[in-house]
C-alpha cells in the first residue's frame, strides 16, 4: 500500500507530492515548489514528524514553480534529482528567476540525473515509469506507478483541463498528441495527481475533459479512434 501526502506551494499552487510505502521510512518527493522558509518548513516538519527519509526528487518538468524548493531539500540530504535533459535549461532559468524573486544571491543550478522515456525509476521501494509527454515544455514527463495505479501528470493533464503551451518551448499539437497517445490508453481507474488543482482519473478526463472530447468522437464505424476507456 502506498501513502501520499500532497502540498500546494507558492503563489501558483504547484502540487508537491510525498510518496512512501506503508511501513517504510524512505520516500520520494515530486516537484518541490516551496518558495519561502515557511513553505519549506511545512514540508520538512512533515517529513520529520512522520520519520520519513527522502531518497529521491522527481521533477515532471523544469518550470520554476515546480523546482523552487530543490536546493532547500538538497541542503538537508544529497539525493538524486531526476529530470528530462530537454528541460535542463528551463530549470537553470528558474533558479536565476527564484533568486531574483527572493532578492538573494544566485547559486549554481542543482545537479540532475537524466531520465528517458520508458525508464523505470526505483525510489524508496516504489517504481515510477517515465512517460515522456512534451508539449507544456520540451522535456515534460509524467511518472506512472503502475502497481498502485497512480499517475503524477505534472502540467500535462489537469482535472478538466490541460497544460499551457504558450510559454517558450511549448507546443499545443505535441501536448495533445502526448495526452492522447501516451496517457489516454492507461486504465480508466488510474488516479491522476496533476501539477495544479484537484485529483482526477484517466477515465473521467477521457469522458469529460473539454480539451479532449473532440478527439474522442466516434468515427463512422462507431469506435473511438482505436482508443478504449475503462469506465
Amino acid at each position: 500500500m502506498i501513502n501520499i501526502k500532497l502540498f500546494h506551494f507558492n503563489e501558483l499552487g504547484a502540487c508537491c507530492a510525498v510518496l512512501w510505502k506503508e511501513g517504510e521510512k524512505g520516500c520520494a518527493v515530486v516537484d518541490p515548489g516551496m518558495s519561502d522558509e515557511a513553505e519549506s518548513g511545512l514540508l520538512l516538519r512533515y517529513l520529520d514528524e512522520h520519520g520519513l527519509e527522502m531518497e529521491g526528487i522527481l521533477l515532471t518538468h523544469g518550470h520554476f514553480d515546480h523546482t523552487w524548493g530543490v536546493r532547500t531539500l538538497l541542503a538537508k540530504k544529497d539525493v538524486p534529482v531526476y529530470l528530462d535533459p530537454a528541460d535542463k535549461s528551463l530549470a537553470e532559468l528558474g533558479i536565476r528567476f527564484f533568486y531574483k524573486y527572493a532578492k538573494a544571491p544566485a547559486e549554481r543550478p542543482f545537479p540532475t540525473v537524466d531520465i528517458r522515456d520508458g525508464e523505470v525509476l526505483s525510489v524508496a521501494g516504489l517504481s515510477f515509469r517515465v512517460i515522456s509527454t512534451p508539449g507544456h515544455t520540451p522535456g515534460g514527463v509524467c511518472y506512472y506507478c503502475e502497481e498502485e495505479k497512480i499517475l503524477l501528470s505534472g502540467d500535462t493533464l489537469f482535472a478538466g483541463s490541460i497544460g499551457r503551451s504558450d510559454f517558450p518551448g511549448g507546443d499545443y499539437d505535441a501536448l495533445i498528441k502526448s495526452i492522447m497517445d501516451r496517457l489516454m490508453g492507461l486504465p480508466g481507474d488510474v488516479d491522476v495527481i496533476p501539477g495544479h488543482g484537484p485529483r482526477t482519473t484517466i477515465g473521467r478526463e477521457a469522458m469529460t475533459n473539454p480539451f479532449l472530447i473532440p478527439f474522442n468522437e466516434p468515427d463512422g464505424e462507431g469506435d473511438a479512434g482505436g482508443l478504449t476507456f475503462e469506465r
